[in-house]
């Protein structure tokens, strides 16, 4: 078969319903346009062994620059697929962009172009690191490569201490072995943002011929240039100038859960003073097939991923497990609940609780008005009350995605800055990266448990305190995989549903008001109020508020496609105020309990 006989087979399996038409325009452009040659036969042999569904997954869009980057599944071919071609492609994109936006300076000297590139654990992560170096190299760049696998932090890090144009991650964080992705950065060390990302998205969607020289050769020469050691040492010395000084009497158990955290956690502990860090044996071994965590997903948002660890500390008398995601930008933990009881794990939004409390702390005498927090619009309000309870600001009306944090960071000025979280895990303290760190969170978090320890408390007996302060909140993520084409029509359905007519109640609490930042409008629900206007960012992001029948309020529901994986997701926040507080732990798990009505509301009413 030839390509040109291939393209009425393509028509036909369209007519049988056995390929969506958005996937047959993908796949007629890779077989009759000079750039895609290369792979021609690859996807002839899938049409002549019929293999549809296999070629309808990879081809039916193509695959997007998300909240973090680029990232699927890697596939050989297709248009939807992590393969050469589409990182081949993102980095071509990148170069040319990058290109066109360099400005002469006041003496109109043009700044010589140079990229910062380096990989985590995964599968091809070295064949994909070499290939975007190739592309750099060939468009003009001089490339600063650190060889073996390192931390995404560590990257965001290489190009500010390098001053470097832009950089380059090759990593899927916490997806499943099968994934990989690209993560783009801009010269100040952040993930790209607008306008570079819908710039840099046109030239990679118009990309024609990719262009790459010789690695070795590019090596001999001087145009890549291995780094490692010079950024390694400056690295974890920057982490390490974030410490505080307190008690070490602390014994960790570390899982870097098959990743890079080798690299960065454990040097990092060791130069804060933390000298009994036990690293978990099965998860030690560097793998993209994660072989020992369960699911093989290494994603310490999973509390399953902590069941052999607690185990393994309980009966080595550990007082606090650390894990970091595969590149070692996000943290989970788990310690006991009273000294010498049970263990339990910590959420992503109790954790941002605890280390921006600790931040605030370790900056009392020296927090001011100026000094400001920064979280997502999806992160706990027990940040901002705790941060304004210091008299410092919370900026906090932001979407999804740490770049938007690392934005703010700049915007509001680095000098002030105390702390940054999200919900999921991720933490940010100083200003040396413009990225979420595991390493210097897990630094933080032995600090506190140290810190606490010496008081004979531990991590979930701070968090109580906090709540008699502020107010008890509870907080749950619900994620609704969606995969495939059918699965983003779903997704725009389900979206679509709650901004043309909300449920009118979710866990017997009323639905007050909408707030859709897509359209950045606020509606009123039940009144004959005009929607108003909305100020805040713009994006796929809705907010229902709820009333309890008593007229409280402070709990509410949020809903958003993710950026970076094909689901959905569901934040519901449960709040009661500190003056209301009688039995703690009554009322939390009355707040649990709330959540459990909620989410049972949500899935009925978006039918998942």
């Amino acid at each position: 078969m030839t390509a040109t006989d291939a393209l009425p087979a393509i028509d036909s399996a369209v007519a049988d319903g056995k390929l969506t038409s958005s996937a047959a325009e993908n796949m007629k452009r890779w077989l009759t346009e000079p750039r895609y040659a290369d792979y021609t036969p690859q996807v002839i042999d899938h049409i002549e062994r019929g293999d549809w569904q296999t070629l309808d997954d990879v081809y039916w869009t193509v695959i997007p620059f998300g909240t973090g980057g680029r990232r699927g599944r890697m596939y050989p071919i297709g248009s939807n697929a992590i393969n050469e071609r589409t990182i081949g492609e993102s980095a071509q994109g990148l170069a040319d962009y990058v290109k066109a936006s360099i400005e002469p300076d006041a003496s109109g000297v043009t700044p010589a172009l140079s990229c910062a590139i380096c990989r985590d654990t995964r599968h091809n992560g070295e064949l994909f690191a070499k290939l975007c170096a190739e592309v750099m190299v060939a468009a003009g760049f001089k490339v600063f490569f650190l060889r073996g696998f390192r931390s995404t932090p560590e990257l965001s890090f290489a190009v500010r201490h390098k001053g470097c144009s832009c950089g380059i991650m090759v990593t899927a964080s916490h997806n499943p072995p099968s994934d990989n992705a690209v993560k783009v950065y801009w010269s100040t060390g952040g993930q790209v943002l607008p306008p570079h990302d819908a710039g840099i998205i046109d030239r990679v969607m118009n990309c024609g011929e990719i262009v790459r020289a010789d690695f070795d050769r590019a090596v001999a020469e001087g145009d890549i240039l291995f780094c490692e050691e010079e950024v390694d040492k400056a690295f974890i010395e920057a982490v390490v100038s974030q410490s505080t000084p307190g008690p070490r009497d602390l014994q960790v158990l570390y899982s870097p859960l098959h990743g890079v955290g080798a690299t960065a956690v454990t040097p990092a502990l060791a130069g804060a003073g933390f000298t009994s860090v036990e690293v978990f044996a099965p998860h030690a071994e560097p793998s993209g097939d994660f072989p020992n965590v369960p699911g093989h997903v290494s994603n310490p948002e999973r509390p399953v991923v902590f069941d052999a660890m607690i185990e393994h500390a309980k009966q080595g008398g550990h007082d606090l497990c650390v894990a970091t995601d595969p590149d070692c930008d996000r943290i989970g933990l788990a310690s006991p609940v009273e000294p010498g009881g049970d263990w339990k794990t910590l959420t992503g939004n109790e954790i941002c609780a605890l280390l921006t409390d600790y931040a605030l702390e370790t900056h009392k005498g020296r927090v001011t008005g100026q000094h400001f927090v920064v979280q997502t619009l999806v992160t706990t309000q027990l940040v901002r009350r705790i941060t304004e309870s210091y008299g410092a600001r919370c900026v906090g009306n932001l979407l999804v995605g740490f770049k938007w944090i690392a934005q703010a960071i700049d915007q509001h000025g680095p000098e002030h800055f105390v702390f940054g979280s999200e919900e999921s895990h991720g933490y940010m303290t100083g200003t040396y990266a413009r990225d979420k760190d595991g390493a210097v969170a897990a630094m933080l978090a032995c600090e506190l448990a140290a810190k606490l320890k010496a008081d004979g408390q531990t991590l979930h007996q701070k968090l109580e305190s906090l709540f008699w302060q502020h107010g008890a909140h509870a907080e749950r993520l619900v994620n609704v995989q969606m995969p495939g084409s059918e699965g983003m029509t779903r997704m725009q359905e389900v979206m679509a549903g709650f901004r043309a007519g909300p449920p009118p109640q979710l866990g017997g609490m009323r639905v007050a008001q909408l707030r859709d930042y897509k359209r950045n409008l606020t509606v009123k629900l039940g009144g004959p109020a005009p929607p108003s206007k909305l100020e805040g960012p713009t994006g796929d992001l809705i907010f229902l508020d709820l009333v309890t029948e008593e007229g409280a309020e402070g709990n509410y529901v949020a809903c958003r496609p993710s950026g970076t994986e094909p689901k959905i997701k569901f934040y519901m926040f449960a709040y009661t105020p500190a003056e209301q507080l009688y039995d703690l732990p009554e009322q939390c798990a009355e707040l649990e309990s709330r959540l459990d009505a909620m989410e049972a509301d949500l899935r009925e009413f978006a039918g998942v």
